[in-house]
Formats: C-alpha cells, structure tokens, sequence
C-alpha cells in the first residue's frame, strides 16, 4: 500500500537537487487503480446473482410462477419421488416412500401406476442407472401423459392405505390434487375426454412446473430440495447415528471400477440427520427423491437398509404395517368371486412368467417345477386337480410345451385362467373408475384444495379408458388358492402373492398382532 501522507523522493534521473520534493507519476496512477477498484466493487455487490447465471434467472422465473414455492401451503412439508419398472416394483417404492414420508414427516404424494416399464431405472448392482433428476424428469412427462391421455389410475386406487394412514402419524395426497394447486392450474382441462385437445399454455405449464419439480434449475430455498444421491453412493438408514458416514459392505470391484471407470464411493447416511430437521433439506416444502427401488444385494441393501427403528416406536409400528397393504374392496371381491363362483373347488395357483426379461430363457426349469409340484398333489388329491393358470404366454402358443399338455389332460387336471375381456374384469373396472378411491386423498389437508377442487377432479379426471386390472385380480385368485401355489422364482409377482397368502389376503383378515 502507497503511504499517501508521505512525499516520494524525486529520483536522481529527474534532478539532482534533494531538496525539491515532486510527486511521482506513480502516485497518480496509484490513485486511479484505487479508484478503478472501489468503483468495481460498489458496482459487484449491487448487481443482482443472477446476472451472472442464467440457472439463477430461470430459478427465479420460476419461483414467481409458482409462488407456492415461498409460502408453504398450511404448514405441510412434501415428499414426491420417482417410482419405475413394472407395478411389483413401483409397489415396493410406495411402500417405502410410505416409511421415508413417516420418518420425515412429511406428506407423501400418492403417484399413479406407471405403464408397465415405462420408465426404466438400470442396474444398481452394475452402478449403471438413471440419475435421479432424470428419473424425475422422465417420471413426470409419463403422468402428464396419463393425465392427458385419459389413462391415469393411482396407486390408492388399487392399494388400500386407509387403515395405514388412519393409525400411524403419515399424511398423503393425490399426485393430481396437489399439482392442481402447487402449479396454480385447472387440472379438469387436462383431463379433457378428447386426447391431446389441452391449451398449450397448460401442457407448457405443467412442463414448466414438473421442470421446477424435478430439480432440472436446481435447488430452490424455502421450496425445493432435489435428492441427487442414489444407489451408486448412499446407502440410506435410519437410527443408527454412529454408523452415519461409513461405508457399506458392498462397494464397486477393482475391475468394474477400472472398466467403467467409477469412481464411487457407497457409504450408510442416516436419512432423518441427513434429510430431517435442522438440514438445509427440512427447510423446503418439497423433498423430491430419484427412484425408492431397494433389494438386498451380497449382503447389503441397494439403496435403504431400514427394516427396523428400535429407537423409535412410531416408526417400528409404521414398518409392520407396510410389510403387506392389500387391494382395495372392489379387488378382493372379484378374486373371490371367481374362486367361489367359478373354480368352486380348492384348487393350485400357478404363476408363470414366461416371456418378460431373465424368465424367457428358463421355461425348462419353470415347467419342471410346476410338474413336480402337480405330481406331489397327485399323491393325495382327487382327480382332476383344479389349477388357475396365470400366465404372460398366451394360449395360442401353449401347443408343445407343458401348458398344452396340462389343457389336453382333462382327465387328471382341469385348468382356468382369466382374460381382460371377461365381464367380471370389465365390471371391476367400472366400479373402480367410479370409485375414486385416489382422489380421496389430501381433501383434509386445510388450505392446499378446496372441496369443489377435489369434486371438479373427480368428475372430469376419472379414467375414460377403463384401467387394466387383470394382474390385480388374479393375484387375488392366487391368493385363494387353498391348494397352495406355485411361483415363477425370481418374479417379483410371485414375491407379492406369497406376501398376500402369508397375511390371508383372501379372507381378508389383516391380524397386525402376528405381524413379524
């Protein structure tokens, strides 16, 4: 720094007398770089961020759009997530949003059921998925598709979470009821009976608001907190605060890492000190996650290890209850209507999956167990045996293998199945449309909807293409099959009767008390 107050000798190349004193041309340049400085400073910190970054610009457009994002709605706090693959997955997620949502006290967003494989995730055990913003991204165009196309059925449309949000501290409301009010839009347009007739101002605002959702500009105080970390890196817990920040069991090898050149790291974070309160997270009033798809994997979970909460007894009793949520009323009677009405028999369920995926190349061993299983009945069962074949392979092409051998075999067995015309599939379907279980969900949440939100909802975004309920019924069936079941190992399908049996899904009675 230059002592202004002192003068500056004139150097001998200017003069030899010592005793004039002149100023240095330095001096005044010092002054002007000073001056250039100040000014620039000044200038810096009155110039709004987001000049300087175009993210910020379109975050701010946006919050001003959507002014929700300032003010919470009636003190709720949101969780929306990303489900994907076919519906024993997107099931599996919804029950663990269902736990996320308790642990965070937050209220969940009930999203539809996705179009089977719509929307793909990819391997976590190969650490080659989707990032959880494209999830989301690719999510929310598919239910505006739904929306628009007429298609949407939600997930309480079909699952009966009633008795879990009546007895446990958890909150939910329906995808469609909280976007007409969170995005400030007339969601009856939407749902016009004529596809693709909607304004474009609406399908380009509801593009703008899932854009805002998904976390594509990033953060937004006070409004949105995108979850970025997934299977690759986070392991999420709950509990066990001494083991926050280590790593998990499972982790990239050598090889893997040196091939696809990771560089990951996974490592077990307590989701309620990560995530809850006192985080940046806690402060927004939506928490939007990727994918909530888990699976133990060489002896780890993929993505959430929380399958108890000793610490905390609310929560412990909130795990009991998601380990099996049934259909709805409308589901379990068609079920066993077909099983006392048609079979009339005790009778084998038999699930094979066949075409999808891994089990496409594993018909051999599918039939030999299915074979075995027959042969062991025949032991002790009168004939014919009855058997309630539930099947992706379609009867024109049973000729020569197994299938066709069971179906010309009237004399020791006789075999039923369903198809989606069949009038007690289509009457069901009538009824849930008409039902509207989904939509039931958030009109107590005081400020967010009103009661005529709701009521224009119900009339106008009633599915007009009847919903596919095929599956849910005969896994119903399945569920009464008193002879026992057979199953397509490794089918997540299979997975889910087992569950349904276990809690006597067809009887319909859920003993909480014998939970385990």
């Amino acid at each position: 720094m230059f002592n202004l107050n002192k003068t500056i000798p004139t150097p001998k190349l200017w003069g030899k007398k010592k005793s004039q004193q002149r100023r240095s041309p330095f001096f005044f340049l010092s002054l002007f770089l000073l001056s250039l400085i100040f000014l620039f400073f000044l200038t810096f910190t009155s110039i709004p961020k987001s000049l300087f970054s175009s993210s910020s610009s379109k975050t701010t457009a946006l919050s001003l759009q959507f002014p929700h994002c300032e003010i919470r709605i009636s003190g709720e706090k949101f969780l929306w997530y990303a489900p994907h693959s076919g519906f024993s997955n997107q099931l599996s997620e919804f029950k663990n949003a269902l736990l996320m949502a308790g642990i965070l006290n937050r209220t969940l967003i009930i999203p539809p059921i996705l179009s089977h494989h719509a929307i793909a995730l990819g391997s976590c055990p190969k650490f080659r998925v989707q990032s959880p913003k494209e999830i989301r991204v690719s999510v929310w165009d598919h239910v505006i598709e739904l929306i628009t196309s007429g298609r949407y059925v939600s997930m309480a449309d079909i699952i009966d979470i009633s008795s879990v949000l009546s007895s446990s501290h958890v909150r939910a409301i329906d995808f469609r009821v909280f976007v007409s009010s969170w995005c400030g839009l007339d969601l009856d347009l939407a749902c016009s009976k004529e596809p693709n007739t909607q304004p474009t101002y609406l399908v380009d605002s509801l593009k703008q608001c899932g854009s805002l959702l998904s976390g594509v500009d990033g953060n937004i105080d006070r409004c949105l907190f995108a979850v970025d970390d997934d299977c690759r890196t986070t392991v999420w817990t709950y509990g066990n605060y001494e083991a926050d920040g280590a790593l998990d069991s499972f982790q990239p090898n050598e090889q893997l890492k040196k091939k696809k050149k990771i560089s990951y790291v996974r490592r077990r974070r307590d989701v309620y000190k990560t995530l809850g309160p006192g985080s940046k997270a806690d402060s927004a009033t939506v928490l939007a996650f990727g994918t909530l798809f888990t699976a133990p994997y060489k002896g780890s979970e993929l993505y959430i290890d929380i399958q108890k909460a000793p610490r905390d007894s609310n929560i412990q009793s909130l795990i009991k209850k998601i380990k099996f949520l049934p259909f709805v009323p409308e589901i379990i009677s068609a079920g066993k209507q077909f099983a006392v009405q048609i079979v009339k028999a005790p009778f084998l369920c038999a699930q094979l999956r066949l075409l999808d995926g891994q089990f496409k190349n594993h018909w051999e061993a599918t039939f030999s167990g299915l074979k075995q299983k027959l042969d062991s009945l025949s032991q002790t069962v009168s004939r014919p045996i009855h058997v309630f074949v539930m099947t992706d392979l379609p009867r024109g092409n049973w000729t020569g293998n197994y299938l066709g051998d069971l179906a010309k075999d009237s004399t020791n067995f006789k075999l039923y199945f369903m198809n989606e015309e069949d009038s007690l599939v289509m009457e069901t379907a009538k009824k849930l449309a008409l039902a509207g279980h989904g939509l039931r969900f958030g009109s107590s949440l005081g400020g967010i909807e009103s009661t005529d939100t709701v009521a224009k909802l119900q009339k106008h975004c009633a599915p007009h293409i009847l919903p596919d309920i095929l599956l849910f019924i005969e896994e119903t069936i399945c569920s009464c099959g008193s002879l026992g079941f057979f199953g397509t190992a490794g089918s997540t399908i299979a997975d889910n009767i087992e569950i349904m049996r276990k809690f006597s899904s067809c009887s319909n009675q859920r003993e909480d008390h014998k939970m385990t």
